[in-house]
């Protein structure tokens, strides 16, 4: 209750309080502490100046409220004796050095920020089984020495690598995605200074983590290859670079790490998880579908339709179903693999791909069966989420779209960020068109449409999306139909009807919410036609228009690359 009057800022009744439980208790430092900045609020300096002389002469080593009893000197612009409050506690640390953290956290809870570092280092150098390394570096990223704060971090892992998790959620808060920051370029030259004088792992492991950060896929994989080679340990940091470099479409580094992976591991299990993401590059990068489809069947012949194979038997119904049209084969691959005996999450993920093809199918009853037992099977799993997720999707695709947001609804507090942006995207565009047109027509012929280009049936979904953009001009809709038209011009490759569909969309209304993302697509088109200049001038419209755009570190990186920074 205190405290609750405390952060309101009602001072009175919030001493009142820690007054009556410090009485009762003057052991607990935090009640003092807590009435004594009341009383300096409500700049009743006198009596926080008593509480403190009373208290050090009931408990004389308590030596940190003379730290307190300077401050309070300092809010009345009374430095001097401040300093020489300040000077005692520090003096008492030179043979009272087990109090080092006590009188240090005082000075840095009243930002005395340079006298903090002093006592934390007396106390150290008197003691040196003391580490108050963490309190240093913090110390030194609220004064913004950034390079000395950093240091501090990378001294604790070369006295002891075990610190090296621990101090990567620190620096953490420094670094961006973006590789030209300066925080991450001196971090960068920092490590690799150190990598250099001496071979520690956890220098690559930095490294590593640093260039994941900065979606330097290729990079991360040369540190934690040199960590394999090094050791000859497990290759589980070479897998999550390549399933991380996969889900950010750098299909080189995926190939390359998998195909890695294969040259040096033994274990079936892993050699199976790495043909299958050599698979998933070879559907994304090659055109002829019969030599994807020929790998698939190299691999049954070698390891059979198993328990051990059903994720590659689930990819392979969806390369049969997107890639190459043969849904029904596809659900017959997965009704044959709902027979093994495989456990509940594997069942569930094949139900959500056999789901995902009856969609495809028009088949929306049976779809929607597969989801709900997934969705009731592993209640609160995050493939009971997707379950809704696509619940809501299939839904939305039938036009039943009040049943689609109530499964929304839930789903926008989803554990999986990925899914609860879908869901808040899918809850956009069915409320934004909904409120002018109480029969949601446009809705349920752009949802139409919207299926169609879910089914890869691209000239079907651009003739119905230009049905709805002839139909309903100056509607709510228009911005999503052309945006939706102008990804699947850019998927069959005519990209200037792309071109034109954005440049309407910015039009339109320069302050739609899809405008940022109209232009960072027209900096992705001009930049594949290596139109160098007018790619520039779209990702430089990003950086000075629209800086809390998502797209803003890429557009910002691109522009840079554009421009022929060294980055």
């Amino acid at each position: 209750m205190a405290y609750d009057y405390f952060r309101k800022g009602e001072y009175e009744k919030a001493a009142s309080i820690y007054k009556s439980l410090y009485e009762k208790n003057k052991f607990n430092a935090t009640y003092l502490t807590r009435l004594i900045d009341c009383e300096q609020q409500l700049t009743n300096f006198d009596v926080a100046k008593n509480l403190i002389e009373n208290h050090l002469e009931e408990f004389p080593t308590q030596y940190h409220f003379y730290v307190e009893l300077g401050y309070n000197y300092e809010l009345q612009h009374q430095q001097e004796i401040a300093n020489s409050h300040y000077q005692k506690a520090l003096d008492f640390l030179e043979k009272n050095y087990n109090y080092g953290y006590s009188i240090g956290k005082a000075f840095q809870n009243n930002h005395l920020l340079d006298y903090a570092l002093k006592a934390y280092t007396l106390t150290m150098k008197k003691n040196p089984n003391a580490n108050y390394n963490l309190q240093i570096a913090s110390i030194y990223g609220e004064k913004g020495e950034i390079n000395n704060m950093f240091d501090t971090y990378l001294n604790m892992v070369e006295k002891d690598e075990k610190y090296t998790a621990t101090i990567l959620r620190y620096i953490g808060k420094f670094i961006t995605d973006d590789g030209a920051n300066e925080n991450n370029i001196l971090f960068r030259k920092l490590v690799l200074k150190r990598l250099q004088s001496n071979q520690l792992n956890s220098w690559n492991q930095i490294l590593s983590w640093l260039y994941m950060q900065q979606k330097e896929f290729g990079k991360a994989f040369i540190q934690e290859k040199a960590l394999h080679k090094r050791n000859n340990e497990s290759i589980e940091g070479i897998i999550n670079v390549g399933e991380i470099a996969f889900d950010n479409n750098d299909f080189k580094t995926t190939h390359d790490v998998f195909t890695y992976i294969l040259e040096n591991t033994d274990n079936q299990s892993g050699i199976l998880d790495a043909k299958l993401y050599l698979l998933y590059v070879s559907i994304e990068i090659l055109e002829d579908l019969n030599a994807v489809d020929l790998q698939f069947q190299e691999i049954f012949n070698q390891y059979g339709k198993t328990t051990n194979t059903l994720e590659i038997q689930i990819a392979y119904a969806g390369f049969l179903t997107f890639k190459k049209n043969q849904p029904q084969q596809a659900i017959l691959v997965l009704k044959e693999a709902l027979k093994l005996r495989s456990d509940n999450f594997q069942k569930a993920e094949i139900k959500l791909k056999l789901g995902d093809i009856l969609v495809f199918n028009g088949k929306f009853n049976e779809a929607l069966i597969y989801f709900s037992q997934v969705q009731t099977k592993l209640k609160n799993h995050i493939l009971a989420q997707e379950a809704r997720f696509k619940v809501a999707q299939t839904s939305y695709f039938k036009g039943d779209f009040e049943w689609a947001e109530t499964q929304l609804k839930v789903l926008k507090g989803s554990t999986s960020q990925l899914i609860a942006n879908d869901a808040l995207d899918l809850s956009l565009i069915i409320n934004d068109n909904s409120a002018q047109d109480s029969l949601k027509i446009a809705l349920k012929k752009y949802a139409q449409a919207d299926l169609l280009v879910f089914q890869h049936k691209n000239k079907e979904a651009i003739d119905s999306l230009n049905a709805i953009l002839n139909e309903y001009k100056g509607h709510p809709i228009e911005d999503e139909t052309l945006f939706k038209q102008a990804t699947v011009y850019e998927e069959i490759k005519e990209y200037l009807k792309a071109e034109t569909n954005y440049l309407k969309i910015i039009e339109i209304n320069p302050n739609d919410i899809l405008v940022d993302d109209a232009y960072f697509r027209l900096g992705e088109l001009y930049s594949k036609q290596e139109n160098i200049e007018k790619a520039k001038e779209y990702y430089q419209k990003i950086i000075f228009d629209f800086p809390s755009s998502i797209h803003l570190v890429k557009a910002r990186n691109k522009f840079r690359k554009l421009r022929g920074d060294d980055i």
